[in-house]
């Protein structure tokens, strides 16, 4: 019994062994790194506050929470919400609070703490709970949008015929709420008891958190919003109703906060999307893309001007080629940031003379940034190219940025471990189109060597690769790198940061362009002899699965491909996905008014070629790309004696949103590409 105890601990501790062989950060630690995210400066800019999100694999989720630095100073933790996170961080106009959403109560609710320390306060106790948030910029009301609740008549339908939906109809509007904030009552609410006299009269010194009042109202869907300067009417994007599929349905519209009426301002056959009040609230600024209805999926989002006193609009920024992120509009200009091929930059637009200036910042990737109102201090969230996201502060002095500072150092998490180098790479594809990609290298790279090649290609089509000391998600690069393989993660036609045009370039033409792409960037690696091609592996999410899945029904070239939540068959897709007008976008045509595009852009067309081992990932409830999709590949591959493996991860939809299962994808991907570059057993994952 002993003998057969310990043959059992060897085969144990040498499954293991193999299992990470080679790599010298485990899969756990390497997804519980903490990051940074959305940061927001005081309107005095002396207070900023940030959120930081932690892995927590007891509850098996991510736990974000709220901390905050007053000039410039060590950074702390503000929030901890048990069982939950703390998120969008807000200042109250008056510099004197910061507000937040947590589930501490029944439901998401709005809480309040002091900046200078003390316990939070409760804001709202709504049954239903709310959604986004802001303060009026008086600071006397909060606007939040709220889902309607179940109507007396759905609860009835559901107890007496069961829970059933019609297909686009099963949804609940957004709308927009008022709360009157009195801060002595958020800190007297609760103290006494409150309960009705026998007259019906609420009890004497009953004091409870403010009451909700409904601000819109009707068969429409409040997206985003913001509030006039003047605090006395909020502009918002007006929809038909919440689901992806209408998003078309987008208008521009204001409602006045003391009449409750509704006037929409722009209204077009395209999506029209509002974006930024004018300092002085007498102009607004906007996105349309006017009559064009099919292409807003990869075309740049053109912007503009309306004057609230003339109803007239202009076009602005139009010699911008790329997509226009605005991020505020301030006393100096508009603020907006937009791609630059593997970077991101901030520029500032001049309304009255026209003229647009990009402002240095010394950060290679800046991912939002916020400015004070009553200052010319400036917060960014962003990074350079060997680092992890951090907070930065800067004052805008002139036409640049002064006095960076970085204010956290969440890189240091990861400067201890073996992380590849990071080279921008570029080429040539098949019909001449230039390719950039990100080519990774273990960092004790010998140039006469030849090297197992692993391509993993990004989601979107309109993602981008960039330069990044651990990319995460399902897919181990790092690990794979110190293994001894090269990673090139291309970023194919259609990817954003490189213009209209080039993003336009696989419309019609999707996985045909895309895999030209990705295969000549093996050929290019191939003539520099970096590369061993009988052992190359191929993977992707989303687009990138589709991309992956094409392959493996086109090319023989790999040894091994991984689709992730990727297309397999364009009509299985357009009938079942939640974005609908995605696919006749790209392809131009339904699949009834040209099938023949359908079929040449379709994996399933060409499975009877496929050879290559795949596996294939999928989340069980993924509305994106169906599951149907997976299902076909699957099928398609095990009736050609294809080698192939389906995991579906229970309870997800298009992402893996939960640190357990992502660590079982990642794994997943590990042993299966281990087993056919490197050679190594396919086994389960471990259990320790």
């Amino acid at each position: 019994m002993i003998k057969c105890f310990c043959c059992l601990l060897t085969i144990a501790i040498s499954v293991n062994g193999l299992a990470q062989t080679g790599a010298s950060v485990s899969f756990t630690k390497w997804l519980s790194v903490q990051q940074a995210g959305s940061p927001v400066i005081s309107n005095n800019g002396q207070w900023i506050a940030f959120t930081q999100t932690t892995t927590d694999w007891a509850n098996n989720t991510y736990d974000t929470e709220v901390w905050l630095s007053a000039n410039d100073k060590k950074p702390f933790q503000l929030t901890r919400t048990e069982k939950g996170s703390s998120t969008q961080p807000r200042f109250t106009p008056d510099n004197k609070y910061v507000s937040f959403l947590a589930e501490r109560r029944s439901k998401t609710q709005l809480f309040v703490i002091a900046v200078d320390g003390g316990e939070a306060l409760a804001v709202t106790d709504d049954e239903d709970g709310i959604g986004n948030y802001e303060w009026s910029p008086n600071g006397k009301q909060v606007a939040f949008i709220k889902a309607d609740p179940d109507t007396a008549n759905d609860k009835s339908l559901k107890e007496r015929y069961g829970a059933f939906s019609v297909e686009e109809n099963a949804y609940r509007q957004n709308h927009l709420w008022l709360i009157n904030i009195d801060y002595d009552s958020l800190l007297l609410a609760g103290s006494m008891p409150c309960y009705k006299t026998n007259n019906n009269v609420v009890a004497s010194g009953c004091v409870q958190l403010p009451k909700a009042k409904r601000l819109t109202n009707g068969d429409f869907s409040v997206g985003n919003f913001s509030w006039n300067p003047t605090s006395s009417n909020i502009g918002f994007t007006r929809l038909a109703n919440p689901l992806p599929a209408f998003g078309i349905s987008a208008n521009v519209a204001m409602v006045d906060v003391l009449s409750r009426q509704v006037i929409t301002l722009i209204f077009s056959p395209s999506p029209d999307n509002f974006e930024c009040w004018s300092p002085d609230g007498k102009q607004l600024v906007y996105s349309s893309f006017g009559n064009d209805t099919n292409a807003y999926f990869y075309k740049n989002n053109p912007l503009y001007l309306y004057n609230m006193n003339t109803k007239g609009s202009i076009r602005i920024l139009a010699n911008v080629d790329e997509d226009i992120n605005v991020i505020d509009w301030t006393v100096a200009g508009l603020w907006f940031s937009a791609l630059q091929k593997t970077k991101s930059g901030v520029f500032l637009y001049a309304p009255s003379t026209g003229l647009v200036r990009q402002i240095p910042t010394s950060i290679d990737i800046v991912g939002s940034a916020s400015f004070a109102k009553q200052g010319n201090q400036v917060l960014m969230l962003g990074r350079n190219y060997s680092d992890l996201n951090e907070i930065y502060t800067a004052n805008m002095e002139g036409n640049a940025f002064s006095a960076v500072n970085k204010l956290t150092m969440y890189t240091q998490q990861v400067q201890p471990w073996n992380t590849p180098v990071n080279e921008v790479v570029q080429w040539k594809s098949k019909d001449g189109a230039t390719i950039e990609g990100i080519l990774l290298k273990p960092r004790n790279y010998n140039p006469a060597k030849k090297y197992p090649l692993l391509v993993v290609i990004h989601g979107g089509p309109t993602g981008v690769d960039r330069p990044d000391p651990i990319p995460a998600y399902v897919y181990p690069i790092m690990q794979w790198c110190e293994k001894g393989a090269l990673v090139l993660r291309v970023n194919y036609r259609g990817s954003a940061g490189y213009g209209e045009k080039f993003r336009s370039l696989n419309v019609n033409n999707l996985g045909v362009g895309d895999m030209w792409d990705v295969m000549s960037g093996v050929d290019f690696l191939a003539k520099k002899e970096m590369i061993d091609t009988s052992r190359m592996g191929c993977m992707g999410w989303s687009q990138g699965g589709y991309i992956s899945a094409f392959i493996t029904t086109h090319t023989n070239a790999f040894k091994a491909i991984s689709v992730g939540a990727g297309i397999s068959n364009w009509v299985t897709y357009y009938v079942s996905t939640d974005i609908t007008p995605f696919t006749p976008q790209y392809l131009q045509a339904t699949p009834w008014a040209d099938p023949l595009v359908y079929q040449k852009t379709s994996p399933m067309t060409t499975i009877n070629m496929a050879k290559t081992p795949t596996l294939i990932q999928h989340g069980e409830l993924d509305r994106r790309v169906p599951i149907s999709n997976a299902y076909e590949l699957f099928r398609g591959l095990q009736d050609n004696k294809v080698p192939s493996k389906l995991i579906v991860y229970k309870g997800f939809g298009h992402g893996i949103g939960k640190p357990k299962e992502r660590l079982a994808a990642v794994w997943h991907n590990w042993l299966w590409f281990n087993h056919y570059i490197f050679g190594e057993a396919l086994v389960d994952p471990p259990l320790k």
